[in-house]
C-alpha cells in the first residue's frame, strides 16, 4: 500500500461521496470493522447450512436465468461456480475509467459487510487485495440491461479466477501478468461466491455517482459563468433577492450566491422592469437542478449499504429477492437528466441574447463598433447543437420492454445506458460553459467592465485562451481550451474559495481529493 493511501472504516453503512472520490482516486483503502466480518461470516454459514440440508439455492447449487431448474451434484460445485463467473465475462466496447471500477469493488465490499449477500469471507478479501495491490480489471461498459450488472460486473469477478485484463501500475496487461506482478493468486470461488461476485448493481452505481459528481462539477461553473452573463447584459438583482425569501431552500441559496457575487462586482443595470426569464429565473432553474441531482445522489448513497443480491440471507434463511432492479436510481437519475435539459436551455436563451445585441447597447454577433466582421453569429449554431444533444438526451428510457433469459427475466432498468446518456449531457454542457463565458468576456470588453470576484475568475481564464474578437478566426480550439481550464481541478478549487456554495460543494465532495 502507498503511503498515501489510507484506510476508510467499512461497516455496511451507506457511502459518501467523499469516500467514493478517495477509493476512486486511489487515495484510500477499504479495511472492514470487526461487525461486518462476523455478519459476512455468520450469512456464509447459514448458506452452507442450508445446503446441507438439500435446500436449493439459485446460483449456489443450480443454474441461473434459464437454467435455473437445473442442479448441481456437491462434486460439479467448483467447475460449476469457476464456468458461471467466466459465462459472464461478455461485456465489450470501451473500458469504463479505472476509478469507477475500484469504487464498484468498495461497493461490493460494503454490500457484503451487511450480512445478507451469504458469500465468503474470502470473497471480500479478495476485492480488497485488488484495491491493496492496485490490480484493477478492465471492464468493457457495453453488456449490462439494469438488471444486476452481470456482463459488467462479470469482468471483475473474472478477474479474480485469474482471466481477462487488468490495469496494473498504469499499463493494461492480461491479469497472470498483473498478479504475477503483485503476488496475487486466483480464487477459488466457494458456493455463493460465484454468483455475488458479479450479479449486483455497483458498476451502475459507481458510474451513476461519478456521472453526478461530474454533473454538480458542470452546474458550479456553469453558475459562474451565467454570472459573468448577467454581469455583461447589466442584470437586475431584484428576482435574486425575492427567491432568497419565497423560493424554496434551493432557490434561496442560488439567489444568495448571485446577490453576494453581485456585491463584488456591482455592475450598472441596464434592465426595464424585468429581465429576460432566462436571466431572472437562474436560482429557479439552477436551484431545482441542483435539487434533483440531490435527490439522485442520496439514492445512490442509500443503494451502497443495501444488498441487491438475490438470493438474500434473512435470519437463517436463504430466500429469493427482486432487490437487483435499480429502478429507484434509474428514475431519479433521468429526473436529473430532465433538469440538466433545462440548465441546457437557460444557458442557449442567454447566450443568444448576448449575440443578439441590444442590451446595454451592446452590437449584433458583438462586433465591436467599427470593426468588419462576421463576429459571434456563426457560433451560436454550436451553441444551439449542444442545446439540442442536451434536450434529445433526456428522454426516458427506462420503462422500454424486454424479456429475456426464457421469460423468467421481463423487468430491467437499463441504468448504465441511462449513465451512459448523462455523462453525454455533462459532456455538452462543459462545452457550453466554455461558449457561454467567450461570449461574455467579448461583451464586457466592448462595453468597458472591469468584473470582480467569480466573473472577473471566468474572464481570466477567457482571455488567457482568447483575444478581443476584431476580426475572423476560428474558434473551435479557443473554445475547447476554455472549457477544459473551466473545469479543471485549480479553477473549482478557486470557485470553492472565492464563493463557496454548501449545498454542491460539501454534499458531492467537489473540492480536489488531494485537498479535501
Amino acid at each position: 500500500m502507498s503511503p498515501k493511501n489510507k484506510n476508510i472504516m467499512f461497516s455496511g453503512q451507506p457511502l459518501d461521496f467523499d469516500i467514493l472520490s478517495r477509493i476512486g482516486a486511489g487515495l484510500a483503502l477499504p479495511a472492514v470493522t470487526q461487525a461486518g466480518v462476523e455478519r459476512v461470516e455468520r450469512a456464509h454459514q447459514v448458506v452452507k447450512d442450508r445446503l446441507a440440508d438439500g435446500l436449493s439455492i439459485y446460483g449456489a447449487n443450480t443454474g441461473v436465468g434459464a437454467m435455473k431448474d437445473t442442479e448441481w451434484t456437491a462434486e460439479a460445485l467448483e467447475d460449476f461456480n469457476l464456468g458461471l463467473v467466466r459465462a459472464h465475462h461478455f461485456g465489450t466496447g470501451e473500458p469504463f475509467p479505472v476509478e469507477i471500477v475500484r469504487n464498484a469493488i468498495a461497493i461490493r465490499i460494503n454490500t457484503a459487510l451487511t450480512g445478507r449477500v451469504g458469500c465468503s469471507m474470502a470473497l471480500v478479501e479478495a476485492f480488497q487485495a485488488l484495491l491493496e495491490q492496485d490490480v484493477i480489471p478492465v471492464v468493457r461498459r457495453t453488456g449490462s440491461i439494469g438488471c444486476a450488472d452481470i456482463g459488467l460486473m462479470g469482468q471483475v469477478s473474472a478477474a479474480l479466477t485469474g482471466v481477462g485484463d487488468a490495469v496494473y501500475q498504469g499499463r493494461r496487461m492480461p491479469v497472470t501478468e498483473a498478479f504475477s506482478a503483485a503476488g496475487l493468486q486466483p480464487l477459488r470461488m466457494e458456493p455463493r461466491d460465484a454468483l455475488a461476485s458479479f450479479s449486483l448493481n455497483a458498476i451502475g452505481y459507481a458510474s451513476a455517482a461519478s456521472a453526478l459528481h461530474k454533473a454538480a462539477l458542470a452546474v458550479r461553473v456553469l453558475l459562474a459563468t451565467g454570472l459573468a452573463t448577467a454581469g455583461a447584459m447589466g442584470a437586475a438583482i431584484a428576482p435574486w433577492r425575492s427567491v432568497v425569501e419565497v423560493g424554496t431552500h434551493a432557490h434561496a441559496d442560488i439567489g444568495t450566491w448571485l446577490c453576494r457575487a453581485f456585491d463584488d462586482w456591482c455592475w450598472t443595470s441596464a434592465s426595464h422592469v424585468q429581465d429576460p426569464l432566462s436571466i431572472r429565473m437562474m436560482p429557479q432553474v439552477f436551484g431545482t437542478t441542483i435539487e434533483s441531482l440531490t435527490i439522485a445522489g442520496n439514492t445512490i448513497l442509500a443503494a451502497t449499504g443495501r444488498t441487491d443480491d438475490n438470493p438474500v440471507v434473512i435470519g437463517n434463511e436463504v430466500l429469493t429477492s427482486g432487490g437487483s432492479l435499480p429502478l429507484d436510481v434509474t428514475i431519479y437519475m433521468q429526473a436529473a437528466q430532465i433538469a440538466m435539459a433545462h440548465v441546457a436551455r437557460n444557458i442557449f436563451n442567454r447566450c443568444v441574447i448576448l449575440a443578439n445585441g441590444g442590451r446595454r447597447g451592446l452590437p449584433v454577433n458583438l462586433v465591436p463598433h467599427g470593426t468588419v466582421a462576421t463576429g459571434f453569429g456563426p457560433i451560436l449554431k454550436l451553441a444551439g447543437d449542444l442545446f439540442i444533444r442536451t434536450q434529445s438526451l433526456s428522454a426516458p428510457i427506462s420503462a422500454q420492454s424486454l424479456v429475456v433469459a426464457g421469460g423468467i427475466e421481463d423487468e430491467a432498468a437499463f441504468l448504465p445506458l441511462v449513465v451512459e446518456r448523462f455523462e453525454r449531457q455533462v459532456r455538452a454542457l462543459r462545452r457550453m460553459a466554455g461558449l457561454e463565458a467567450l461570449l461574455a468576456a467579448q461583451a464586457m470588453d466592448i462595453s468597458g467592465d472591469e468584473p470582480c470576484g467569480v466573473a472577473n475568475l471566468v474572464y481570466a481564464i477567457v482571455r488567457s485562451h482568447s483575444a478581443l474578437y476584431l476580426k475572423d478566426r476560428p474558434l473551435s480550439s479557443e473554445v475547447e481550451q476554455i472549457e477544459e481550464e473551466l473545469g479543471s481541478d485549480a479553477t473549482m478549487t478557486r470557485l470553492i474559495d472565492q464563493a463557496p456554495l454548501a449545498l454542491l460543494d460539501d454534499f458531492f465532495a467537489l473540492a480536489p481529493p488531494e485537498t479535501a
